[in-house]
């Protein structure tokens, strides 16, 4: 890895960018991110390159100019309020988005090796799902990760809603091998955390570890704004403080084109999933619809 596999808020930014990591800067072949923030009337013009990408409102509305056409994405207040709708765009392109009331915007990317169409999806092709029960209930929003009718060359992203206390990415699962039951996918974590009603700092926590064969340790707490990095190697939890809801964004890709997203557990941790059977989901999900 040529990149720490953590990085806090804005320290990888510029100009309008608080995040910019492409799979270059990360070391690896394929997952990107850049996230942007725009006043009101800014624009920010950006090429995809070698690579696709979605144009994912977290908080704001936007107009997105691709090939001469205009695409009008409604957005929403933020991330914890409502889901989104998105535009596809892929490689070879260039674009330019505005917002004339200011907002922020993620575009998960991965390096594409067939071109597709640009495709505008409106939020309720968004599939939501609740997973897990008790204290490690949560909320998926899935953009493009088997979502029917959305189509990507290598991308896959979703969404993670975790309400204050409860824990997700749980039992610990990886994907870096390529087998009947696993897909080998590199993974960016990108982290909101909701403030208190005092308006104090929320903060939660993430842990990715490794084999004796294939080290890697991170355990660390996360803030508004951070970003980690997930080479290989099992991940989870993500840990949401109680008092402060958590949001993930997921972003991953690799070298199979079959859009699968296949993540064994970790063997010691699997049997915490037969414990969630006549548990009720947090009764705060779904935070957003």
């Amino acid at each position: 890895m040529s990149a720490d596999i953590f990085i806090p808020a804005r320290t990888s930014g510029h100009g309008q960018f608080t995040v910019d990591i492409d799979h270059e800067k990360a070391g690896w072949g394929y997952s990107g991110l850049r996230v942007v923030e725009l006043e009101a009337g800014a624009s920010q013009a950006l090429e995809t390159g070698d690579s696709e990408l979605l144009v994912l409102p977290l908080a704001g509305s936007a107009t997105v100019s691709v090939d001469g056409h205009d695409y009008e994405l409604a957005g929403r207040p933020g991330v914890f309020q409502a889901v989104t709708d998105y535009l596809y765009v892929g490689r070879g392109k260039e674009l330019t988005i505005t917002s004339a009331d200011g907002g922020r915007f993620a575009f998960p990317s991965a390096v594409a090796t067939k071109d597709l169409p640009t495709a505008y999806y409106p939020k309720e092709t968004v599939r939501i799902d609740l997973r897990g029960a008790g204290d490690c209930s949560r909320q998926v929003n899935n953009y493009c990760l088997a979502v029917e009718g959305v189509t990507t060359s290598h991308l896959l992203a979703c969404e993670v809603i975790t309400p204050g206390g409860n824990w997700s990415s749980y039992p610990a699962h990886k994907h870096d091998e390529h087998s009947e039951n696993e897909r080998e996918l590199e993974e960016i974590y990108y982290f909101e955390i909701a403030s208190g009603p005092d308006g104090s700092a929320g903060f939660g926590l993430h842990r990715t570890y490794g084999t004796p064969e294939h080290p890697i340790d991170l355990c660390t707490e996360v803030h508004d704004g951070d970003t980690a990095l997930v080479p290989h190697g099992y991940h989870g939890p993500c840990v949401a403080a109680p008092g402060y809801d958590m949001y993930y964004l997921n972003v991953m890709a690799g070298p199979s084109e079959d859009l699968v997203w296949l993540a064994p557990d970790d063997p010691a941790h699997h049997w915490i999933r037969a414990s969630w059977e006549g548990q009720e989901v947090d009764p705060r999900l779904p935070m957003t619809k």
